[in-house]
């Protein structure tokens, strides 16, 4: 940053200076929401003059709670008194729908926690996380009774409400203090955006003086923690009582109160500022500088100036002369590379007589919007289809995303590049009284709509049939009035089931030519007062009902007790077998015929081999071979093109892991997993037929064994390394139970025509119990080199096992190397990346195939993505989500490389040890000290 365009903007403005001295301090657009207080409550903080209301209208689900007597004589912080749980449910979330949140605008949100043994198991640790819509914002963990935590998000809007969400992770149960919202200027933080949210870290108000400040002194209500160095020999705490200025434009507008304070450094020219990721999080880091010269060196022979450096890489422009009462700052436009640590100097240059100043210092990590919310418009339908119908059931946050929260009674369809967007909804035997609301004409891509009433138990209940008179809680639909005509506006609609409702009138002309056309599949049995011959109709009363004889009475009681007599007698015998009985796959423990997708069933396409033999011209062309068989190539009627994989009667790999395949394939629907289109399942023969894959195995295009005279792109591999992650990261999130691949390998990921990866061969995957308990004793499977040592080790499966041998793939994608390296002593390509990164460069592992057609500072953030992946122990690796947000990340970067200035100078090595610096005497500030020393209020 040159410190002559700060100047500039100075003199500009001189004149306009007084005008320009503070901000307003009406806490306009605040909202300051107290957790647990009672319904329709409120107070004023006697310190802030800040209003706090209930949280009440915001949520409908937790339980509010008071902390433990024992320690609310030591809170001097009224909200921290009460609190909501949520002890039901995996995600709860509060919408906040303030008039003034709109989209597209910028907002300070944070939230508050104070435990306080409200529920007596003080001493158990807890945790839990916070999403802010459908993306990972926080861990919060609870360790001791006196533990309080605050999160701090700066995140743009992409709706008309903010949405923040506490999801129990099996550790415990969440809970919320409170929640702040702050409205923010737009100019204010410009590396907040739609695509990616800062989270605080940590944010210090500098020197001895140095106070505790929050609104009215900052007019939007941050917090700084005061720090004073005075007990460190090598720090001068210097301040001064004049007003600092913020300039019109400012990007942070720090308030005088903080900027009025700094730190220099003593007997030293440098002044250091450190920190440590935390373990196990990749974490991407934007570091702000705050600085500004309150001493008047007008008219004096002393002057300041200096540099800044980034784990010992000069920054661009980096000069800097602190301009006299106003708030400069030093950052960047883009994060931080991902080091092991980080270190930032402010270097005095030879011709300054003074040493670097610091007033304050914020550091955030970024949270990218890796997750994409569903269609607003479905959004907005969702919402008036639960008010509408008083939905009791948990409908919390985003209808379709994360894929892992999906809304019950809903199934939605995901595309790489549109919002998910809602394609079923069965609302079958929810209790629904009154019309059938016009918003579900809304839902454009409605595919399946299921409103039927239900059976009427309550009239066989009456009759004492005891079998029947279990269920007669069940509540069953009673709607009544027409069928809206928006419903044939539905160009996707397939199913439309109205079955056994009180409605009334004519059944749209559009519905029912629909259905006579065979588009629509149109169910209305059960609704007396309908008339469905296309025209207007008289309403005739309903027939009266009749009193159900005894005979009839007598065969519904014992046909429900012979269909579950039947139940268990095939569940006991599936149990027992643990097969599949010949000639259907009909085992309803494996779930292979059909699967279940709330309730809606879809069933996959069963062929005979006679088909399969006609699809592939007699099994001709062969794709490849495995232990399990072969695959070959075939065309369905259609024209499209499939993949037969054919179990031979020699297969060494056998029929246990086959049929393992097809369950999981069943189950599993994401875009960058391959898809099941059928089997076969006949007496001698076992066959899956898959979606066709063009452009074969990502491993065949790093070997150059491909039929493509072009090495694979920088950019490509990184788009393949983000689709296979995401395909795992669905594995792990979204199925239920999660699924442990086993088997991840670069072999076993296969390319589109458009050189779309998706993941293969499910064979050996594994099914983990839940979050809670992760791990499973299993005998070790899998392939040499992608292996996991702890796995190995162990025999202990986890999901971390997969993160490891996608760690080796990303190296693979890196290198062009396979798993292990071949040589005279066979090095696994972990080891030997490891070894040349020691010397420090880079272009020593990066596939020369490649021609230095990368960045080398984004070369070495994946090469750190994957050693952190492939790290010894599992506690250390990342999650697949975190993996899937920090490549894409670096696909942004990539992308925006040519239009952006590189903060960074690109041909050094970022882990070479600090120049010009020397760690041993200069002071240094210690972040994860500070948070230890600070308490629990600070992460």
């Amino acid at each position: 940053m040159d410190s002559r365009f700060w100047w500039q903007i100075f003199l500009a403005f001189a004149m306009a200076s007084a005008g320009a001295r503070s901000q307003s301090t009406d806490a306009i657009g605040f909202l300051s929401i107290d957790c647990g207080l009672e319904p329709g409550s409120s107070y004023v903080d006697h310190r802030t003059n800040i209003s706090y209301v209930s949280d009440v209208g915001f949520i409908d689900t937790g339980v509010n709670r008071n902390i433990s007597v024992a320690y609310m004589a030591d809170v001097r912080v009224r909200r921290y008194l009460t609190l909501r749980a949520f002890p039901n449910g995996t995600r709860n979330c509060y919408t906040i729908r303030s008039s003034t949140v709109a989209r597209g605008s910028k907002y300070l949100l944070r939230a508050w926690f104070f435990y306080g043994n409200y529920d007596g198991l003080s001493g158990q640790p807890q945790s839990f996380h916070l999403h802010l819509g459908v993306n990972y914002w926080d861990r919060v963990n609870v360790t001791t009774a006196e533990s309080s935590y605050r999160t701090e998000i700066i995140a743009v809007a992409t709706a008309g409400y903010l949405s923040v969400c506490l999801v129990n992770t099996g550790t415990g149960t969440p809970f919320i203090s409170g929640i702040d919202l702050r409205p923010l200027r737009d100019i204010l933080y410009p590396a907040a955006n739609e695509r990616r949210s800062l989270v605080l870290f940590s944010r210090w108000n500098l020197g001895e003086e140095a106070e505790y400040v929050r609104y009215p002194a900052d007019p939007v209500d941050r917090v700084w923690m005061p720090w004073s160095f005075s007990s460190q020999r090598n720090w001068n705490d210097v301040s001064t009582n004049s007003t600092v200025e913020n300039v019109p434009g400012d990007f942070f507008g720090v308030p005088s109160a903080v900027m009025q304070t700094a730190v220099t450094p003593i007997n030293s020219s440098s002044l250091v500022l450190a920190w440590d990721p935390v373990p196990g999080d990749v974490n991407q880091f934007f570091p702000i500088l705050h600085i500004s010269e309150i001493f008047n060196l007008s008219g004096t022979n002393q002057s300041r100036q200096f540099s800044y450096y980034v784990n010992g890489l000069r920054t661009l422009g980096s000069i800097v002369t602190p301009p006299y009462l106003y708030a400069d700052a030093v950052y960047g436009e883009v994060p931080l590379p991902s080091f092991p640590t980080y270190n930032i100097s402010l270097e005095a240059l030879s011709n300054s007589t003074l040493p670097p100043i610091l007033n304050a210092f914020e550091l955030y990590v970024t949270m990218s919007n890796t997750s994409v919310p569903s269609d607003a418009g479905d959004v907005d339908a969702m919402t008036v289809i639960k008010e509408w119908y008083q939905i009791q059931r948990n409908w919390m946050g985003d209808p379709c995303s994360p894929i892992a929260f999906v809304w019950d009674g809903l199934n939605c369809t995901y595309s790489f590049s549109n919002s998910p967007r809602v394609t079923a909804l069965n609302l079958s035997s929810s209790g629904l009284i009154g019309e059938i609301t016009k918003s579900v004409a809304s839902l454009s891509a409605l595919q399946y709509l299921a409103l039927y009433r239900g059976m009427p138990w309550e009239e066989l209940s009456a009759n004492n049939c005891p079998i029947i008179t279990f269920f007669r809680d069940l509540s069953y639909n009673n709607l009544t009035g027409s069928i809206p005509d928006d419903l044939a506006n539905l160009n996707s609609l397939k199913l439309l089931d109205l079955t056994g409702n009180q409605l009334n009138g004519s059944v749209p002309s559009n519905l029912l030519e629909m259905a006579q056309n065979g588009l629509l599949t149109l169910r209305l049995d059960g609704n007396p007062h309908l008339c469905n011959n296309g025209t207007s109709c008289n309403v005739t009363p309903a027939p009266k009902k009749k009193k159900i004889s005894t005979p009839v009475v007598v065969i519904l009681c014992i046909f429900p007790v012979l269909i579950l007599l039947a139940l268990i007698a095939i569940v006991w015998r599936v149990r027992k077998t643990q097969g599949l009985r010949r000639g259907g796959l009909v085992n309803p423990s494996n779930g292979f015929l059909k699967q279940t997708d709330n309730a809606l069933q879809l069933e996959n396409r069963q062929f005979t081999f006679m088909e399969l033999n006609n699809i592939t011209n007699n099994f001709q062309k062969i794709l490849g071979k495995g232990g399990f068989g072969s695959v070959f190539h075939g065309h369905l009627e259609d024209g499209t093109q499939v993949a037969v994989k054919l179990l031979s009667q020699s297969s060494s790999q056998g029929t246990k892991e086959f049929l393992a395949e097809a369950q999981h394939l069943t189950r599993v629907h994401h875009r960058n997993l391959v898809s099941l289109v059928g089997y076969c399942n006949e007496v001698n023969h076992l066959a899956l037929v898959y979606e066709f894959m063009s452009q074969g195995t990502l491993q065949d295009h790093l070997r150059g064994r491909a039929n493509s005279a072009r090495a694979l792109s920088w950019r490509q591999r990184l788009q393949m390394a983000i689709d296979s992650a995401r395909g795992l990261e669905y594995l792990h999130k979204g199925c239920q139970p999660p699924l442990v691949h086993r088997d991840v390998k670069s072999g076993n990921i296969l390319l589109s025509e458009t050189l779309e990866a998706k993941i293969a061969d499910f064979g050996l995957s594994k099914a983990c119990l839940s979050e809670t308990n992760n791990q499973i004793s299993t005998v070790v499977m899998g392939t040499p080199g992608y292996l996991d040592p702890e796995y190995y080790n162990a025999s202990q499966l986890s999901e971390k096992s997969d993160v490891y041998s996608f760690g080796v793939v990303l190296l693979e994608l890196i290198t062009g190397l396979p798993p292990i390296v071949p040589g005279a002593e066979n090095v696994l390509l972990v080891q030997w990346v490891l070894q040349r990164l020691a010397k420090g460069n880079i272009e020593d592992i990066v596939d020369p195939r490649l021609e230095g057609e990368y960045d080398i500072n984004y070369a070495w953030k994946c090469a750190n993505i994957a050693l952190k992946c492939t790290a010894e122990r599992s506690q250390q690796r990342p999650n697949m989500t975190e993996v899937v947000m920090q490549l894409k990340e670096s696909l942004e970067l990539e992308n925006s490389h040519d239009s952006t200035v590189n903060t960074f100078t690109r041909n050094e090595n970022p882990y070479s040890e600090v120049s010009n610096v020397s760690l041993n005497s200069a002071p240094e500030i210690g972040v994860s000290r500070m948070i230890e020393i600070s308490g629990p209020t600070i992460r």
